[in-house]
């Protein structure tokens, strides 16, 4: 389907200047499950400008994940609405949604989610592939080397995910989601089957790549120190979300 013949599909990059970037308003979220309704996102709201970086904490449960699958456009809200990039996801097709991920988000999984067969600068290069079929494919691969370098894996482009670190094959997923350039990056959890000193580097690395495309990126972490790092931080509890107050500077 043709995104732009849709009134509701903004073409990238036409949305009102000095607009938030993700605009999520009241945003509820229900699930009937053995004859009861289970709320796990009531009245959420959400605004991240671009390039900014915000990160989601709160317990187990509490509808971070559902949150984030509501910003990438994966999970429809019960009622409220979702304006991603001058884009609003809730009145798109799901090729339209799945078209408009693939323009404008990057998502990375906690669980890396990396294609097993497939070398490093494979994996890589699949995610471009897919979202510019009209680069030629020496570019493509040049491109996905050029990502894998850049989060220091030049030396492992031929290496398929088994004979990688848990922190390589996150970095693998990272180099996946930002080779496209993204206007939003979504991470859920992406330090959560890492070690400490292999988390703090990976978050390191999100933060300055993705400053360095201006790319905006909503975070979900369970690690109130990794989240302090983030420009903003927001807390998700029983499906509420609130602003979580700055810290008072030492005086």
């Amino acid at each position: 389907m043709d995104m732009q013949a849709s009134p509701s599909a903004t073409p990238a990059g036409s949305a009102a200047v000095g607009a938030p970037l993700v605009a999520a308003q009241d945003l509820c979220y229900s699930l009937e499950l053995s004859g009861e309704t289970l709320h796990i996102l009531r009245n959420v709201s959400l605004r991240v400008e671009p390039a900014e970086v915000v990160a989601v904490v709160g317990p187990s449960g509490s509808g971070k994940t559902s949150l984030l699958m509501q910003l990438a456009g994966l999970e429809r809200p019960t009622s409220g609405r979702v304006t991603v990039a001058g884009t609003e996801l809730t009145k798109l097709s799901e090729d339209q949604l799945a078209e408009f991920r693939r323009d404008n988000v990057g998502i990375i999984f906690q669980s890396f989610h990396l294609i097993p067969s497939l070398t490093a600068l494979d994996n890589v290069a699949l995610a471009l592939e897919i979202a510019s079929p009209q680069l030629p494919l020496a570019e493509v691969r040049n491109e996905a080397a050029a990502a894998l370098a850049a989060v220091g894996l030049g030396e492992r482009l031929t290496h398929r995910p088994s004979a990688m670190s848990g922190g390589e094959q996150q970095r693998v997923g990272i180099a996946r989601a930002l080779v496209t350039k993204p206007r939003l990056l979504l991470a859920d959890e992406p330090t959560g089957n890492l070690d400490q000193t292999t988390g703090l580097m990976v978050i390191e690395l999100i933060f300055e790549l993705a400053r360095r495309q201006d790319t905006a990126v909503v975070l979900i972490t369970h690690d109130p120190a990794l989240a302090k790092r983030a420009d903003r931080m927001v807390t998700m509890s029983k499906g509420v979300l609130s602003e979580t107050p700055a810290a008072p500077a030492v005086q």
